[in-house]
């Protein structure tokens, strides 16, 4: 993730460490809640292997730069799907974290913003599964319309933070709509992409059934709530 530095600059930057420590603090409860639920070692273990995946999503997938930022195929509603909203959010903060102190040290003083813009979203996207899908469903059995309306809110919500910050940085001017319309036009492209994603991964999944009940995936994956 990488938005452009300079971008939220002077006193105005304070406001991207106060949401980042929000979504912190947020996600840090999930994490709570997901020890007492399926215990430290799967947390922990989900938590490193979404950390590994992030980072190699922002590395070695396609990613460039448009308007304000750069489009990514970040895969938030697979990871969510597969290992559980605590071990994604920990996984984007992890992963965005490797990537900003050892290949992308530009991005340092941007790391407010960008874990903001990627966890956000997330929890908005988990709210609304717990509202989508029916508590009788695990997800392996979603259907395309379901993990469409996933993909929309989870990409949607990354365009609507980078637009945030553009506008809160550089203000309202036709230049700067323009760059953030660029932007949002390129990545809802992925919106396109991602729920195909999703549906190939939680089919690869249901055929794997010796990962029902294993540690290292989300049970909700293969059983109703």
């Amino acid at each position: 993730m990488h938005i452009e530095p300079g971008l939220v600059d002077g006193t105005k930057i304070f406001l991207s460490y106060a949401t980042g420590t929000a979504a912190a603090v947020y996600a840090t409860k999930l994490a709570v809640d997901a020890v007492k639920k399926d215990g430290f070692v799967s947390l922990l273990l989900r938590s490193l292997l979404c950390i590994g995946l992030v980072f190699s999503f922002f590395e070695l997938l396609p990613h460039h730069p448009v308007g304000v930022s750069e489009v990514h195929l970040i895969l938030g509603t697979t990871l969510l799907l597969v290992f559980g909203v605590a071990p994604a959010a920990l996984g984007l903060a992890g992963g965005l974290a490797i990537q900003s102190l050892f290949f992308a040290l530009q991005d340092l003083s941007q790391y407010g913003m960008n874990v903001t813009t990627l966890l956000v979203p997330l929890f908005a996207t988990y709210a609304l599964a717990r509202r989508i899908v029916p508590q009788s469903m695990a997800y392996v059995d979603i259907s395309y319309q379901q993990a469409f309306k996933l993909s929309v809110a989870y990409q949607g919500g990354i365009v609507v933070w980078v637009g945030f910050w553009a506008l809160y940085g550089h203000g309202f001017n036709a230049a700067n709509f323009a760059q953030i319309g660029s932007f949002g036009a390129a990545y809802m492209t992925v919106v396109l992409l991602e729920p195909l994603v999703d549906l190939g991964v939680l089919a690869a999944a249901k055929a794997l059934h010796r990962l029902n009940g294993s540690a290292l995936v989300e049970q909700r994956l293969y059983n109703a709530a």
